[in-house]
């Protein structure tokens, strides 16, 4: 065996670092992913010690990128980036437009060319596609109309991005700023048929392959892919159902940039999106969530290896106009162009923190600007500075807005003063003053039952409850199922019940029972502790998955735990004993404080 192994030392090195300095960073009440930066930078060339593998780490990275964008595809449907079309097509042009003019002025002040301050400018323009979509998910937002608005701005950037690949070598060329090959598909026409495109002829070329791309995947994808998934599940072996969707993740990204020019991403989301109309979807994001976290943590490592602290002093003031352009004027735009299309305050709020920071894409950018001799390295080194810190201050912009949503709601509420009209003007008036549709009101009912999700487990207690006419409220995130919640006359609460002012909210305190009815544990942990704290005498319900599971959340403060598995086992022996040997049910030995129902598997989430 070669004792020279790059590729498992930069894993290894990569992933353990990742996971003490993710865990340190948690502890201090800070994101992990601070952590796992740190640890690139440390695996860095720039500083003393291990260095991983530079080529290798950007490779295993865009791994992560590509399982997270097909997690997200299969959460999303034709229908819901259809129905956000009207906001993030033109939302997401303005504001690449508005950020790269800013860059393009930092660029020219500090005596930059124009192609290379253009180059500069569209890399500070594009938000990186991990750090956007691992923030919704730890909000849980993705399912929401914020979400969803947030991914089709990002597919548009990413479209954006994949056309200017194309069309950067070729103006570098024909300005005399540099030489690359140009689109490999227009000039195989100008060697065969003696044509010059120019740079439209490229233009439309890139368009042609992607629509075809796109079109394939919508006609033939669609039927393809669940069809080869429902024949893999019907083996009945799981290792083989988890390697097809990895391959489908993988080899449809792969297969799109290659041959249709589009980027990895967007090819592995296209390939989530149309397995998710197949009821097999919520076991394949289950199956692929692993490899998505573990590759999802070597992106952040990969960019962490790159950035140079010593730039920190050599430019600061360069580093904090850069900065400036990325949290602040990308933020304010994206806020600004939301409100301008009436949409909700927390959707723009939402939309402006999701934009402000950058990634992968302007990684690339930044190295093909160079290639071409168009960006001076300096403008490399201010991108990765630029994103590193955005990164790391992309939480605090979140926690920054959530804190503002109160406040400019309030102001905006003050603005509206309703005059005296005639009746039906009147009642106009007042609904004008009430918050969004996505806007959270405090509930009026004590003594009730507070019930944390409505999925498969959650939507069977909410009906007993409702059915026996017990006072409860929801707390749900997902739009979809908030709709149904409020057609059937259930009050909802749109928001994550770890959030402790989603609890504040429900009345924790003058409520009588909670159910938790999430799969997640370590959520249902958090959520335990805090209704505990607040509500001493509250009885607590949760569900598990495992006997260490039912620890836990019993160590917690939970009253009763719910099994799934063993309950199912319960109830066959119960059956069994019945028709065998007319015995009295099976009993188990665990105590009436551990109960168990639900017989689906841990999914990642409902």
């Amino acid at each position: 065996m070669p004792h020279d192994t790059p590729l498992i030392s930069t894993i290894v090195g990569g992933l353990v670092l990742a996971f003490i300095f993710g865990a340190f960073a948690h502890r201090l009440r800070m994101p992990p992913l601070v952590g796992y930066l740190i640890a690139g930078v440390l695996v860095g060339p720039h500083t003393p010690g291990y260095v991983a593998d530079q080529s290798l780490a950007p490779e295993l990275a865009e791994i992560g990128v590509i399982l997270l964008m097909f997690g997200v595809g299969l959460h999303f449907s034709l229908k819901d980036l259809l129905s956000v079309r009207g906001i993030a097509v033109p939302g997401a042009i303005v504001q690449i437009a508005f950020a790269t003019l800013l860059g393009w002025g930092l660029g020219a002040f500090m005596g930059w060319s124009t192609g290379g301050s253009l180059v500069f400018g569209l890399a500070l323009s594009v938000a990186s596609t991990v750090v956007l979509l691992k923030a919704l998910q730890e909000r849980r937002l993705v399912e929401t109309e914020r979400g969803r608005i947030a991914v089709g701005w990002l597919i548009v950037e990413d479209l954006a991005m994949v056309l200017a690949l194309v069309l950067i070598p070729a103006a570098a060329s024909i300005g005399g700023e540099g030489h690359a090959p140009v689109e490999p598909l227009s000039a195989g026409l100008s060697r065969l048929f003696g044509l010059d495109l120019g740079i439209g002829g490229m233009i439309a070329m890139t368009l042609v392959k992607v629509a075809l791309f796109v079109a394939l995947m919508l006609v033939f994808g669609r039927k393809l892919i669940p069809w080869t998934m429902h024949r893999i599940a019907h083996t009945g072996s799981r290792e083989l159902f988890r390697l097809g969707v990895l391959a489908i993740a993988l080899g449809v990204a792969f297969g799109a940039a290659k041959l249709f020019g589009v980027s990895l991403a967007l090819g592995a989301f296209f390939a989530g999106m149309v397995l998710a109309e197949s009821e097999l979807s919520h076991r394949a994001a289950q199956e692929s969530l692993p490899l998505r976290d573990a590759f999802a943590v070597l992106f952040f490592v990969s960019v962490g290896m790159l950035f140079d602290p010593n730039i920190l002093i050599d430019k600061p003031l360069p580093i904090l106009a850069t900065i400036f352009i990325i949290v602040i004027g990308k933020s304010v735009a994206a806020f600004l162009i939301v409100l301008a299309f009436k949409k909700p305050l927390g959707t723009a709020l939402t939309i402006s923190a999701s934009l402000g920071q950058i990634g992968e894409f302007s990684f690339i950018l930044a190295a093909l600007g160079v290639e071409l001799g168009l960006l001076p390295e300096e403008g490399r080194d201010l991108i990765l500075a630029g994103a590193i810190i955005s990164i790391i201050l992309n939480p605090l912009l979140f926690f920054l807005c959530d804190r503002m949503r109160p406040l400019l709601d309030g102001a905006k509420r003050e603005d509206v003063v309703p005059d005296p009209a005639p009746a039906a003007d009147a009642i106009a008036a007042q609904e004008e003053m009430l918050p969004e549709d996505d806007e959270v009101h405090p509930t009026a009912l004590s003594g009730h039952s507070i019930l944390v999700g409505y999925g498969r487990v959650g939507s069977i207690v909410g009906q007993n409850l409702k059915s026996s006419t017990t006072p409860f409220l929801v707390i749900e995130d997902s739009d979809k199922r908030i709709g149904e919640l409020k057609a059937q006359g259930i009050e909802t609460l749109s928001g994550n019940a770890v959030m402790r002012e989603t609890l504040d909210l429900a009345n924790l305190s003058g409520a009588r029972s909670i159910a938790i009815a999430i799969p997640n544990a370590f959520e249902a942990c958090r959520i335990i502790e805090q209704a505990r704290s607040v509500n001493p005498s509250i009885l607590i319900v949760a569900r598990a998955h495992s006997d260490a599971e039912v620890d836990e959340l019993k160590q917690y403060g939970a009253d009763t735990v719910i099994m799934g598995e063993r309950e199912i086992a319960l109830g066959m022996v119960d059956r069994l004993a019945q028709v065998h040997h007319e015995s009295v049910p099976y009993e188990d030995g665990h105590g009436p404080d551990t109960i168990m129902p639900t017989d689906d598997p841990p999914p990642e989430r409902e």
